[in-house]
């Protein structure tokens, strides 16, 4: 398969595109670097990307950033950095890549735990995480030609536990490499309008 990998540079995206690696042809894509640069808060800039790759198996985004912060002192201004990054990014990837895929491709967006075990100041996380699963369960109901689309929702990563695990106390951390497993799954199997949990 084809498959493209957006925000391939972080934790999640270099484990997913490594495991994918193996036994796909993987194009990656972000902000800042991979094959490809796409802002995805900027309908031009995600088209140019697929102009630039060429029609797709899978669609798999690894990235979107999000406001943490004390509830009393959040500006909404703040709050809408998720809105436009983490949820409306990976929507408009979505709805742009849509018409991209192959007859039978999938997209496979990431949200996380918080979406429904929240943790302190994380009112913008837990929100927007929510949001993109709901997204994924009704987009599932109305993509044509057998495309499919799902949601990976990882917990803490093993690998950023020493600098986070203060703000996620008795969670059990996870590795990136096990999450990567889960966009195996949601690329290679069958299902869709699902959020795979790896908690």
């Amino acid at each position: 398969m084809k498959i493209l990998v957006v925000g391939a540079s972080g934790t999640l995206g270099r484990a997913v595109a490594q495991h994918l690696g193996e036994r796909h042809q993987v194009i990656t894509a972000g902000r800042n670097s991979g094959e490809h640069r796409v802002d995805l808060r900027d309908d031009a800039s995600v088209g140019a990307l697929f102009a630039a790759t060429g029609r797709l198996d899978a669609i798999v985004s690894a990235a979107g950033s999000v406001h943490f912060g004390p509830l009393d002192r959040m500006t909404a201004a703040q709050f809408d950095t998720g809105l436009q990054d983490k949820l409306l990014g990976q929507v408009r990837l979505a709805l742009i890549g849509q018409h991209h895929l192959h007859d039978g491709g999938s997209i496979t967006l990431t949200t996380g735990i918080l979406a429904e075990q929240p943790i302190r100041q994380s009112a913008n996380a837990t929100a927007v995480n929510a949001a993109v699963e709901g997204f994924v369960r009704a987009a599932a109901c109305e993509l044509s030609r057998g495309l499919r689309i799902n949601a990976v929702s990882p917990t803490v990563f093993s690998e950023a536990w020493d600098a986070y695990a203060d703000f996620f106390p008795g969670f059990e951390p996870v590795s990136a490499a096990r999450a990567a497993l889960a966009f195996q799954r949601s690329i290679e199997g069958v299902q869709t309008g699902q959020v795979y949990k790896v908690w």
